[in-house]
């Protein structure tokens, strides 16, 4: 969608040796002037599955790789527990505390919706301009930092189709009232006040999304500038509803979960999962398991060898090449990962090997949405 930039590696931190340096390649958010890897370093892991130190490695490595963009939320880590609640952000805040250059990074995070499960950040949730606020102030102070680059809106209010839900059913029950208008003024007022840069959605509808930017058009506030919903080889419903209007109205697709839980990494499926991986740990993950996902799985695993890719740089390359993709959010627990995950970036891949990605994608089309 954007036309990419180059530039060269950070070479100012001290980090874990690299055969060779990586190049990234930069995007633009939205309709902003701010230029993005289009790598991104996702953080969810940092006080769950990595530790403090771990986590600092990890930032290290990828801003030396030229990372220039980090991604977490008021939750995180995950899975979410009041004991580990905003245990990320705040990682990321001594980072940020001990490396200095605060310019160098691009940081975002999110204001939770309503979920019972998350009733020990705010009871009763809600996204409305005093918890937004309240949550802007709390994420910057976890992080050290008194400005937010893009502050974004976890899940929708309403009851909608997200988080592994396939189609849309009306609820009668729904109290929601439609308070679009009032994100949108609360995010245009901490723009003015300086706490946060621009803003976007995440797990949104092409309904939402298309109504938060006619009326953004309407009251002459500022526009969402990104939506960061699901997007990998086994959930691609991205590109029924949403791909046009990324594309179109320059809200581009932040991708999460391109590893599908790292099952694209083809560990589970080929017995060289640990006990510690998530998919082991925690058991209620059950959204890439289903069988017919397991089949297409299966079949992505063979199409990868049989062109002599590892399964990890073949789906990663995949999205990393998406028109409507401004930035892929990757993530690790441990260095080897991160180097190969980020390594991507290099894969260009070939005619028959898209051609081998689609025929397996027309025969089993979206089996983990």
């Amino acid at each position: 969608m954007k036309k990419l930039l180059y530039a060269c590696p950070v070479k100012s931190i001290p980090v874990f040796t690299l055969k060779f340096a990586t190049i990234m390649q930069y995007t633009t958010l939205g309709n902003t002037n701010l230029k993005v890897s289009k790598i991104c370093l996702g953080t969810m892991t940092y006080g769950e599955q990595n530790t403090e130190a771990e986590g600092h490695e990890q930032m290290d490595y990828a801003v030396a790789n030229g990372i220039n963009f980090f991604d977490t939320a008021e939750m995180y880590s995950i899975p979410p527990r009041p004991e580990t609640q905003g245990s990320t952000e705040r990682i990321i805040g001594t980072w940020l505390k001990s490396r200095g250059g605060r310019e160098r990074v691009i940081i975002a995070t999110k204001v939770v919706g309503p979920s019972p499960a998350m009733r020990h950040i705010r009871n009763p949730l809600r996204i409305n301009r005093e918890q937004i606020t309240q949550a802007v102030e709390g994420s910057m102070q976890r992080l050290q930092t008194d400005y937010i680059d893009l502050y974004q809106i976890h899940w929708p209010e309403r009851h909608t189709n997200y988080f592994g839900r396939r189609g849309y059913v009306h609820d009668t029950t729904d109290t929601w009232q439609d308070n679009f208008l009032e994100h949108l003024e609360t995010m245009h007022d901490l723009i003015q006040a300086g706490k946060i840069r621009y803003w976007g959605v995440s797990n949104e509808t092409p309904w939402g999304l298309m109504r938060l930017l006619y009326l953004a058009d309407r009251h002459g506030v500022p526009r969402c500038v990104s939506i960061q919903n699901p997007y990998n080889l086994l959930n691609r419903t991205f590109e029924i509803g949403l791909a046009e209007i990324a594309i179109r109205e320059q809200t581009g697709l932040l991708a999460y979960s391109p590893l599908a839980f790292g099952t694209l990494s083809g560990k589970y499926m080929q017995g060289t999962d640990r006990p510690k991986d998530r998919l082991n740990r925690f058991k209620q993950y059950t959204r890439y398991n289903n069988p017919q996902a397991q089949q297409a799985l299966r079949q992505y695993l063979q199409a990868a060898e049989a062109h002599g890719l590892s399964l990890t740089q073949m789906a990663l390359a995949f999205v990393n090449s998406r028109p409507f993709v401004t930035s892929n959010i990757i993530g690790a627990t441990n260095m080897f990962q991160l180097q190969e995950n980020i390594d991507s970036i290099h894969q260009i891949l070939p005619a028959e090997v898209l051609q081998a990605i689609e025929a397996v994608h027309q025969a089993i089309p979206d089996p983990a949405p």
